[in-house]
């Protein structure tokens, strides 16, 4: 039985990952749940008790097992490292992903390498995972060479603050009034009506920091810097769930056919088996898995697949995976 921490406990992810280790009854003698000054004294549920809601994080320093931290990454790089002697933290943000010292880990994939940590383990981007869950058992069979991707993203990847803005904004749109620009607090443009092709930062190349994430997550967690990727991400006015449209080059042909075969069997993922069927977010929101349909040879690329893959980006994004490699542990 372990000693757990939650830092933000009363974010988006914070609280799916209490009830993701409640619904698979993980071994928990005491949970901690912590978030800003403004949530002190709130309340969660865990196994129907009311946790209390503490600020102050480092009282609780050599007191804990396993810290779940779905903080900011700026926060993130100044409080998680204060843990990493006395508990293994699983990081939520972006802080420490590419560190050569910290496994990155979608446990369907590359679950030896939690045996590495010292002390920390990073969750990949949400996008990244539902990926790389799909094409991983598809690499071990042909080696891939290059993928284009194409995301679709829910604004829940920004927070609570981009739903409660995309749910004003629909509101507006329903009652035909103006939106107050005012009060946007998640994204620079409005969302309620349209997408928005940047997601993060631009670099001085033009592609933005989700983008990039992409790029450099699939190479480490493959551990192999020779794959090419090149990544649009879009935010989409969806609740939750992110969609991607995917193509891949192998090194050698692999048919669609032989493609569906593999993935009907891959842990973590199900497939759409029928012509012309395929996974919709609004259908996924809440479910574990990955899912993938619209398998068919690429038109341009050499022994090549396209495929549309979507996951809820909370779950098995976020939450489920930081709990799957907890389960490892």
């Amino acid at each position: 039985m372990k000693k757990i921490a939650v830092l933000g406990a009363t974010g988006l992810v914070g609280e799916e990952v209490i009830k993701v280790l409640e619904q698979r009854n993980f071994p928990t003698k005491e949970l901690f749940a912590f978030a800003s000054e403004q949530s002190e004294g709130k309340t969660v549920q865990f196994k129907d008790t009311d946790v209390e809601v503490l600020s102050d994080s480092e009282s609780f320093i050599g007191k804990v097992d396993i810290v779940f931290s779905c903080l900011d990454a700026p926060l993130a790089r100044d409080i998680v490292p204060k843990f990493r002697d006395s508990a293994v933290v699983i990081d939520n943000s972006n802080a420490f992903r590419m560190a050569d010292d910290v496994p990155l880990v979608v446990p369907e994939v590359n679950p030896e390498k939690v045996k590495e940590h010292k002390g920390i383990i990073a969750n990949p981007n949400c996008s990244t995972i539902q990926m790389l869950v799909v094409l991983y058992p598809l690499h071990r069979q042909s080696k891939i060479k290059r993928i284009f991707v194409a995301t679709y993203q829910s604004v829940t990847g920004q927070g609570k603050d981009a739903l409660d803005e995309l749910k004003y904004e629909l509101e507006c749109l329903i009652m035909d009034e103006s939106i107050n620009l005012a009060d946007k607090k998640a994204f620079l443009h409005p969302i309620g009506n349209s997408v928005i092709p940047q997601i993060g930062d631009f670099s001085d190349e033009g592609y933005t920091s989700e983008e990039m994430k992409m790029v450099n997550e699939t190479r480490k967690i493959f551990d192999d810097d020779s794959i090419q990727v090149t990544a649009t991400c879009v935010r989409v006015p969806v609740c939750v769930g992110h969609s991607e449209a995917v193509s891949v080059e192998f090194a050698s042909p692999l048919s669609p056919q032989q493609a569906r075969k593999i993935l009907q069997e891959a842990p973590g993922v199900v497939l759409f088996k029928k012509e012309h069927t395929y996974p919709l977010p609004v259908y996924v929101a809440g479910k574990d898995d990955v899912y993938v349909g619209r398998i068919r040879k690429d038109m341009i690329f050499e022994n090549g697949l396209a495929m549309w893959i979507v996951a809820d980006n909370v779950r098995k994004g976020a939450a489920l995976n930081a709990v799957q490699i907890a389960e490892l542990l």
